[in-house]
């Protein structure tokens, strides 16, 4: 046996009272009610003490239920000192019961004893005192050698048994306590993950809704530098109105989203693709998506098409959406401007939107690559779905 085992105090989840059924509090206040009783009862039954005597037992009884709770608490605080000392103290007193002819007060405390204390004290400290008790009650035992060996070895193992119940009740308790901190850790991960969903949602929508404003008003702003006509620059500030207004729409959108309530990815391509003059081309068995992949499909097609507008304005973007088995694949491709983009408009923007992509198919379990390619910009999205 390891020395800590023989060293070591039983676990305190196993012994307090308040990790304890209701019925097994009930039961063991009960108990020892009734053992109380049955002591008092047991000794002055006969009538065997009168005046001092009587007095003297009495105050034995009190002394070792004041020890009894004594020993309770000390072994509840991991105290050894004064554990071993209210131990010694009960040996005593049943010593004195004994030779003061209190012959069952000495036996229910020589045994009692030493069951507690096998549940109680580490466990090398735990076999000295049961040794002790049992050998103090063997010695003035009146009772066959068979009889006391019965007594001896059922208590023995009683305490040892309700020794290992407490080191089971406290393990319990200990994997009870870890399993809602798991718990905990799992809802507080689960809302980490809420908001960084929700910050890449509002990302998403303000990226495709203000750049988009912001093309047109630049527009507009280069119009009036150059002394463009009135109606030129109207139509410029029409449009961005119009942008605006597709912003708000978007908006409520990515709250549906967020609530799992949006239209068809297919439907959702169709209208973003003629608002941004783009072709679109879908491949394979049309079927329906799980929300994640449909949402990071839809996202990545709005993001794709705003760096599209920003940083390659005047190209032309073409939009592929393949429904492959296990997985969905969206590539959106654009060919080489055929002016520079204005540099306030290529400038613009938090610079995540790549980023928040490739975060977007890493958590799905897919993959996203983007990268020039003849002169133009390739972004290809794979998700399972």
């Amino acid at each position: 046996m390891p020395q800590d085992s023989w060293t070591g105090w039983p676990s305190r989840e196993g012994l307090r009272r308040e990790h304890q059924s209701v019925p097994r509090t009930v039961l063991a206040v009960v108990s020892r009610l009734i053992m109380l009783a049955f002591v008092v009862w047991g000794t002055y039954a006969r009538g065997h003490f009168a005046g001092w005597a009587l007095v003297a037992v009495g105050a034995g009884i009190l002394a070792a239920a004041a020890l009894t709770t004594a020993f309770f608490r000390a072994t509840l605080a991991h105290r050894l000192g004064p554990s071993l000392g209210a131990a010694a103290g009960l040996l005593v007193i049943a010593q004195l019961a004994d030779q003061g002819h209190a012959h069952l007060l000495a036996d229910v405390l020589w045994c009692g004893l030493a069951v507690v204390a096998l549940v109680r004290l580490p466990f090398g400290f735990a076999l000295l005192t049961a040794a002790l008790a049992f050998g103090s009650y063997t010695v003035v035992s009146w009772d066959s050698w068979l009889g006391i060996a019965s007594t001896v070895g059922g208590l023995g193992l009683l305490g040892y048994l309700l020794r290992l119940d407490a080191e089971a009740r406290a393990t319990a308790q200990r994997l009870l306590a870890q399993e809602r901190a798991a718990h905990a850790a799992q809802a507080e991960s689960a809302a980490l993950a809420e908001r960084a969903r929700i910050a890449r949602e509002i990302h998403d929508v303000l990226a495709h809704s203000l750049s988009a404003q912001l093309v047109h008003l630049e527009a507009a702003r280069l119009m009036l530098d150059g002394g463009a006509e009135r109606e030129q620059v109207r139509e410029r500030v029409v449009a961005a109105r119009r942008m605006a207004q597709d912003g708000l729409a978007e908006t409520r959108q990515a709250l549906s989203a967020l609530r799992g309530e949006f239209t068809p990815v297919g439907e959702y391509l169709v209208e973003l693709t003629g608002q941004e003059g783009a072709t679109l081309t879908v491949q394979g068995t049309v079927r329906p998506l799980p929300a994640e992949a449909a949402l990071a499909v839809r996202r990545t097609t709005q993001e794709a098409l705003t760096n599209v507008r920003k940083h390659a304005f005047g190209s032309r973007a073409t939009v592929r959406l393949a429904y492959l088995e296990g997985s969905v694949e969206l590539e959106v491709r654009n060919t080489r401007p055929p002016r520079a983009a204005p540099q306030e408009l290529a400038v613009s923007g938090s610079g995540y939107g790549l980023l928040g992509m490739r975060e977007r198919a890493e958590l799905l379990g897919g993959e996203l690559l983007a990268g020039p390619e003849d002169g133009g910009w390739r972004v290809l999205l794979r998700v399972p779905a």
